[in-house]
């Protein structure tokens, strides 16, 4: 690699902007961070203080307009990312957005397009790609290891729900949960979805239904390989963070539990425990989401094609969609049906 530097401008100070921001500043010397904006001017101020940011924009267009600006961080709400990515790509800036790109399919692809005619890099955050359990687990199937995959099984599970507010604009915990776990399953197994089957309901708060989405499902996915997979989510596990995959396959199976703050077990007369794990993403991706911003920032520099692209970005909307009409229909819902 050369040692240049890939220069960035960061739109949104909130808690994923932060911790992107520290991976910049404090653990990727191939980049730099030239300015960074926020609607909270004091949260930009903060973030900037703490990550020797130099200059604090105005608005998300003064940082695309930047001239030392190369590639845009988009970390703002979910329902400015494609006008933000639009902008950024016609200005010629790459991009790396936090997911999901939208809620709409015909905004993901005016996006995408914008991006495709200005030439320019986009990398969606799926971060989980990156975590070196997972990265173990798609080995072990892509190598052959485990022989031809035939059952997987996804567990995720909060510690606790968000707050209503942000359910009533999040798209619901398809959309922004298990958003996520469609992710992994693509990534996992390395095949397509064709079909989706959602039973759930609210078992946690009453509001949450009230609000319009649901707490807890069931998911049930059929791969164009034939391969089976399930999605178990529950917005809320009082043990904590529940992270857990197993896949079994022709030649045995492979699975990645949680991660704990150590590895300590206490041993009694009457019982043997150990510590509750990692309590949030925040703790249990931490090693992730400074790795994907490495990838992405060599893609840039090396002119790679990111390991995370736009389609990687749309794909799991379809299929977040095609499990909300399924829970709403009670039926298995093909793809096809909505990838439209």
């Amino acid at each position: 690699m050369s040692n240049k530097k890939l220069h960035f401008g960061i739109i949104g100070a909130g808690r994923i902007g932060r911790v992107h921001a520290e991976t910049l500043a404090f653990r990727l010397p191939e980049s730099q961070i030239v300015t960074i904006t926020d609607v909270n001017r004091e949260a930009a101020q903060s973030l900037a203080a703490h990550c020797g940011i130099p200059k604090i924009a105005e608005s998300s267009e003064e940082v695309i307009a930047d001239p030392q600006v190369e590639a845009v961080l988009i970390c703002s709400p979910t329902d400015t990312h494609t006008d933000l990515i639009v902008e950024a790509a016609k200005a010629g800036k790459h991009i790396f957005c936090e997911k999901p790109i939208a809620q709409s399919l015909a905004k993901i692809d005016a996006a995408l397009a914008a991006v495709k005619a200005a030439g320019v890099q986009l990398q969606i955050g799926f971060n989980r790609r990156f975590d070196a359990n997972f990265a173990r687990v798609r080995k072990a199937v892509a190598s052959g290891e485990i022989g031809a995959p035939t059952l997987m099984h996804i567990i995720s599970r909060d510690p606790g729900p968000p707050p209503i507010s942000y359910i009533k604009v999040s798209g619901g915990m398809f959309m922004d949960m298990t958003i996520h776990d469609f992710d992994m399953a693509r990534f996992l197994i390395g095949d397509e979805v064709e079909e989706i089957y959602t039973t759930g309901g609210v078992m946690v708060d009453p509001e949450i239904g009230k609000a319009g989405d649901i707490d807890t499902a069931l998911i049930v996915m059929r791969f164009r390989n034939g391969v089976i997979g399930t999605i178990d989510n529950c917005r809320k596990a009082v043990y904590g963070y529940d992270q857990r995959v197993e896949i079994l396959g022709s030649k045995g199976k492979i699975e990645t539990g949680n991660c704990y703050p150590n590895q300590a077990v206490v041993s009694g007369e009457k019982s043997v425990y150990q510590d509750l794990p990692l309590n949030f993403f925040m703790d249990r991706y931490t090693e992730s989401f400074a790795a994907e911003l490495k990838s992405f920032t060599h893609a840039v520099i090396e002119n790679q094609l990111t390991p995370v692209t736009g389609i990687d970005g749309r794909i799991p909307v379809v299929m977040a969609l095609a499990a909300r009409k399924s829970y709403d229909e009670h039926r298995p819902v093909r793809l096809d049906e909505v990838n439209a």
